[in-house]
């Protein structure tokens, strides 16, 4: 229970500019491999630009937002899914302990959002030179969002997330830092993103959620 361990005794809570936490040592050695491993397209090899959203793939709008159904699109993005999961022992072993009552639990008690009717979506992100995201708030049916780091290529802490306030100004950058990362729940003053910087090699992450639409993944 190394995620729950980590959110226990391994997390630190922030109020600003909106209510956070900082999580180190998250992920197991297992699940980094996976995550570093993992078979995802690079966009500059397919003449894509980053647009300042994750919208890159090709799908529709509603593949973006996490439904199966919602159109093919390359594998600039790597949602763990039953189809897949035998690729990633390790993250399904980590996706099973998101679905357990104890860690759900904990986070509602956190968040202060009811998680036991939600599903789990897990999604391994490589982003390359030249990705951004503009400032942005998540969608309501995100009920948790979360997002944990590995940097196993000495890539600049600076690349972690942008928070910013009600005005769009820069507040803090959580610092992209290996086997750390942070949640939050998603709400009309959670702004967040990630400026134009530079990535050398690539920039991993783990993205996160509790999720009120369906996945492969509901909760125990």
């Amino acid at each position: 229970m190394t995620f729950l361990n980590s959110i226990k005794n391994k997390s630190t809570k922030h109020i600003n500019p909106f209510e956070h936490w900082e999580l180190n040592q998250p992920l197991t050695d297992g699940q980094i491999n996976e995550i570093l491993n993992a078979d995802i397209a690079n966009p500059i090899e397919h003449d894509l630009n980053y647009d300042g959203t994750r919208a890159i793939d090709g799908g529709k709008g509603e593949f973006r937002e996490g439904i199966s159904n919602g159109g093919e699109a390359l594998k600039f993005r790597c949602f763990i899914t039953k189809d897949n999961a035998n690729l990633f022992p390790n993250l399904e072993e980590f996706i099973n302990e998101l679905r357990q009552p104890e860690t759900y639990n904990k986070v509602s008690e956190l968040i202060n959002k009811d998680l036991s009717n939600s599903y789990v979506r897990v999604e391994v992100i490589c982003d390359r030179k030249g990705f951004w995201l503009k400032p942005h708030c998540d969608i309501k049916e995100k009920l948790m969002s979360c997002l944990l780091f590995v940097n196993k290529h000495n890539e600049s802490e600076n690349l972690g997330t942008d928070f910013y306030d009600n005005q769009l100004k820069l507040v803090k950058t959580v610092p992209y830092k290996d086997n750390y990362g942070y949640f939050f729940s998603s709400g009309p003053s959670t702004w967040h993103g990630m400026e134009k910087k530079e990535i050398i090699k690539e920039r991993r992450c783990l993205q996160v959620n509790y999720v009120t639409f369906e996945t492969d993944w509901k909760v125990n």
